[in-house]
């Protein structure tokens, strides 16, 4: 199994629309990078992801799960370069662990929520996804 991060600004599809979507998920539309692109390309069936509010917050408030692996965007208008996946939402974060925590702590300077602030959906390693798990209160976290 592999960890992602998915950021998304929450004005324009928060935490809380991602939780109403329920069980069957939905698409994460929209990436028009190449490196994010092939980050879901890379996505398995049952990964696990943070969901970052990014803009406003600046915190991971939740965890993802993949449901749906790599398909066609259907809001890429037909163009066959952009994919994306479907995911659901697993679990709140106890406590959403900030931007600000996630910079200080040594052990995640070199997450890519670090070191590569722009790229929409991040791979995390599993030392990075134990380490933020810890900072938000899960003891026993997904995997």
């Amino acid at each position: 199994m592999a960890h992602w991060l998915y950021k998304s600004e929450p004005i324009k599809w928060s935490w809380q629309m991602q939780k109403d979507a329920g069980e069957a998920g939905t698409e994460w539309t929209g990436v028009r990078n190449y490196l994010a692109r092939n980050n879901m390309r890379a996505m398995q069936l049952g990964d696990k992801g943070f969901f970052y509010h990014s803009n406003e917050g600046l915190e991971i408030v939740g965890i993802t799960e993949v449901c749906a692996l790599s398909h066609p965007d259907s809001t890429a208008e037909g163009d066959p370069r952009w994919d994306c996946v479907d995911i659901r939402a697993v679990m709140d974060m106890p406590r959403p662990v900030s931007l600000k925590e996630i910079k200080a702590n040594p052990k995640l300077a070199n997450m890519s929520l670090v070191t590569s602030m722009r790229l929409s959906v991040q791979p995390v390693t599993e030392e990075e996804w134990f380490e933020v798990c810890r900072m938000g209160g899960l003891d026993n976290p997904p995997k």
